[in-house]
This record gives C-alpha cells, sequence and structure tokens, in this order.
C-alpha cells in the first residue's frame, strides 16, 4: 500500500497518525515511509484488510494498493549507493572519571 496524505493542518495531521495506526493494529509494516504492506493468505485475506482500509480512509489523500504474490515479493531488488564515511558508525568507548 502507497499513500501520500496531506499534514499541514493539524486536524489532517490527526487524521494521518489515527490512519498509520489503524494499518499497524491491523499487522501492516512501514517499508518505507508512506509504504505499507501485510502479509496475506490467499484472495480473500486482501479483500478483507482492502475493506478494512478502505472503511478507515482519512478524509483527504491519495492511497494505493498493490497486491503481489509471495514469489514476486522474493525477487525484489534492494539497491543502496556506497556507504561513504560519514556514514559509518561512531564507536565510543566508556570511560569512568574518578
Amino acid at each position: 500500500m502507497f499513500f501520500d496524505l496531506p499534514v499541514k493542518e493539524k486536524a489532517a495531521q490527526k487524521a494521518a497518525a489515527k490512519f498509520r495506526n489503524f494499518l499497524i493494529k491491523d499487522g501492516f509494516h512501514m517499508m518505507q515511509y508512506s509504504v505499507y504492506t501485510r502479509i496475506c493468505n490467499g484472495y480473500d485475506s486482501v479483500k478483507t484488510h482492502e475493506n478494512r482500509v478502505s472503511k478507515n480512509l482519512p478524509p483527504n489523500g491519495s492511497i494505493r494498493m498493490l497486491t503481489i504474490t509471495e514469489k514476486q515479493y522474493e525477487s525484489m531488488k534492494i539497491l543502496l549507493g556506497e556507504r561513504k564515511q560519514a556514514d559509518e558508525e561512531v564507536r565510543y568507548e566508556q570511560i569512568t572519571l574518578l
């Protein structure tokens, strides 16, 4: 599921947060910001969750649902750029002062 929700006004921010909370409670997991996924066992389960999402739609925004098979999901490629020195984890040693 991909979505774009307005968040400029307080009411819109509240609606977006409520929608995200619904998704999490319904078993969705955030893959990227505004991209949530959920495993469904069969087409009936897909329709059930599609109906639940429809009933919890925010008043404004744009939502897209895409159903893919497990095999298609497994073929996903994750492409990352080169790691830079600034991306390296900084390690600190514990120092005790007496």
